[in-house]
């Protein structure tokens, strides 16, 4: 029965008798991360409009061989196709737009170690919710940041951001280590760690629209408005462990205690077990783990954060459409990782393969095919159509990352997910500053060799990480996981035995 006065009446509708608690916990997680990267990626599409582009009065000319003519404007309509000329609030040059994208990562790469270990010590929900409404509270004010600071005031902003929404991913992995079932994990753990898709997706494509119709502040006003009744509804309906929810049905939570790797030790055993850091940060499976994320964060921040630019400056997309062709590739990825998923999970439960070779072959897929879909694009010229199709089977292949390597920290440890998570997802982070501040620096013009240049290294990085979890990735349970559990090829000491039964019978003696 439910527990307090607030939670009645969210029983009755929410209540086992209608659903599942941890299917409900799945949806308003993945809305959880599809607000968070809403709210993260508005500005990757807004910037468009709040300074002018390479080819606008205050940026650079580019050379007519090497980059993609503008459509014909329209009467009355400036070169970018707009009813009225457009008049930019701010002057921030190539380099200075990198450095306030990638700021975001610069806040997210702290706090993801200490949000690892509060979510594992203290639960997930309260880790998770506070974060986001940290995250929705700094994007209402970016508009009013940028207007008073400049360049100054976006990068704070920015960086406050990234430091309330660095707790997100260690706290959804110690949610899904207590929530998911081994044999619907990779299932689960892609509906919700695919919110960063959709929340893309849906950021690239409803941005252009309100850019197109209403003010550019508007964009992050309706986006900070969405997290906030996230927040609202995620502390009534969601809770950081089965055994303490108070509308979960008998039938559930006896289901889930069977059938959550570790569940009944974690909660019987979370006061007296400490961190294992030396084994975790002497682990291959882990470090091969790290190093992979590295890779697919490099490419996947490469998109997110400057695909928008790249549909403007090289391929000349006005700003109704931008949004939307920049979206379609994010979709994609979406439908292809709940497809996976679902073969991945159906793969785990016919035992076709070894669980550390399905991850292997997805990571793998995940990795070779972005690159070398998103280096074809950029030599396709100025047919942007193909351009974009390249980008959509691109990202296609990117979603194989999520019944990969994405759900492995789950397969490690159950016990310290958030912790790895924190880990890989912290060190994955550097990318998100390194790979937006880089592009600035490499394609300050927006012409076409230069994004080539941008999509070679691309590549190289996604393929070299992958090679780290082809030979050293695992899909099993680390020793370490289990407070018990003793390193390969240890050897028992007899006298260990005869210790710990002598121990307690002479410190009685000598009482």
């Amino acid at each position: 029965m439910p527990k307090n006065c607030l939670a009645a009446p969210v029983a009755a509708v929410f209540g086992p008798k209608w659903m599942r608690q941890r299917y409900v916990l799945v949806v308003m997680g993945m809305l959880g991360m599809i607000n968070a990267f809403t709210m993260r990626a508005c500005l990757n599409v807004a910037i468009t409009q709040m300074t002018a582009p390479p080819s606008q009065p205050g940026g650079e000319n580019k050379t007519s061989d090497d980059s993609c003519p503008f459509d014909p404007p329209a009467a009355g309509s400036d070169s970018s196709g707009s009813a009225v000329q457009k008049e930019y609030p701010f002057n921030w040059d190539s380099e200075q737009q990198g450095l306030i994208l990638g700021a975001f990562y610069i806040g997210y790469i702290f706090t993801h170690i200490p949000g690892g270990q509060i979510a594992d010590r203290y639960g997930g929900k309260h880790t998770l919710g506070l974060g986001i409404l940290a995250t929705a509270i700094c994007t209402f004010l970016t508009p009013a940041a940028c207007k008073l600071g400049d360049v100054a005031g976006a990068v704070i902003v920015r960086i406050l951001m990234g430091l309330g929404e660095g707790v997100t991913f260690p706290a959804i992995f110690v949610l899904l280590a207590k929530w998911a079932p081994e044999r619907e994990r990779s299932l689960m753990g892609t509906i919700v760690l695919a919110g960063p898709q959709v929340g893309t997706l849906v950021g690239n494509a409803l941005s252009g629209f309100f850019l197109d119709w209403f003010v550019w502040e508007t964009t992050f006003y309706v986006y900070g408005g969405l997290g906030l009744a996230w927040w609202f509804f995620w502390c009534f309906l969601c809770y950081s462990d089965p055994n303490q929810h108070p509308f979960i049905g008998d039938k559930e939570l006896k289901y889930l205690n069977d059938n959550v790797t570790g569940l009944k030790e974690q909660d019987n055993e979370k006061e007296h077990v400490k961190t294992p850091w030396k084994s975790i940060l002497t682990s291959m499976p882990v470090l091969a783990l790290i190093t992979t994320e590295v890779g697919h964060d490099w490419g996947f921040y490469t998109m997110v954060t400057d695909l928008p630019k790249y549909m403007s400056d090289v391929q000349h997309f006005k700003i109704s459409s931008n949004g939307t062709m920049s979206a379609l590739p994010f979709i994609c990825m979406w439908i292809s990782s709940m497809v996976l998923s679902a073969t991945g999970d159906w793969i785990t439960s016919k035992r076709v393969i070894s669980n550390t070779l399905l991850r292997k072959i997805f990571t793998t897929i995940g990795s070779v095919g972005p690159g070398a879909f998103l280096l074809w694009a950029s030599y396709a010229g100025c047919n942007k159509y193909f351009v974009v199709a390249l980008f959509c089977i691109g990202m296609t292949t990117m979603g194989a990352f999520y019944p990969g390597m994405r759900v492995n920290a789950l397969d490690l440890s159950p016990r310290h997910a958030g912790t790895i998570g924190a880990l890989m997802n912290g060190t994955g982070a550097l990318a998100g500053v390194a790979a937006p501040y880089a592009i600035g620096l490499i394609a300050p013009n927006g012409l076409m060799s230069e994004w080539q240049t941008v999509f070679i290294i691309n590549f190289a990085i996604m393929g070299i990480t992958n090679v780290a979890f082809i030979i050293w990735g695992s899909g099993e349970r680390q020793w370490w996981d289990d407070p018990h559990g003793k390193p390969p090829g240890h050897v028992e000491d007899p006298e260990d035995d005869i210790k710990a039964v002598k121990g307690p019978a002479m410190a009685s003696t000598a009482m």
